[in-house]
């Protein structure tokens, strides 16, 4: 379900950001909207984020997605580069559940 979601949400976004230019033409959205889209994209990714790593149907999830989501925001954090973060988080995961 939470897939399913993901996608239509995706989609959603793509259909937004390829209708939007075509409908303003060479007008500006009003600046209240302007910082309304800017402030809802970030929220909404993390939002994502935490169900896809904690959530499992109707139960919480505690496993080595948990340390690596934690290692990833560190490396954000400290500014590392998305691929420096996304192999970090992909190491610790691989790690823990080697040890497992």
């Amino acid at each position: 379900m939470s897939w399913a979601a993901l996608l239509l949400l995706a989609g959603g976004s793509w259909l937004l950001k390829a209708v939007g230019p075509m409908l303003l033409g060479e007008r500006e959205p009003s600046p209240g909207v302007a910082r309304l889209l800017a402030l809802v994209a970030v929220p909404l990714l993390a939002a994502l984020i935490v169900v896809q790593t904690f959530g499992d149907d109707d139960r919480l999830v505690l496993d080595a997605r948990v340390p690596a989501l934690a290692v990833a925001g560190v490396c954000v954090w400290r500014r590392a580069p998305f691929l420096v973060t996304v192999l970090a988080a992909a190491a610790t995961a691989a790690g823990l559940r080697a040890l497992a």
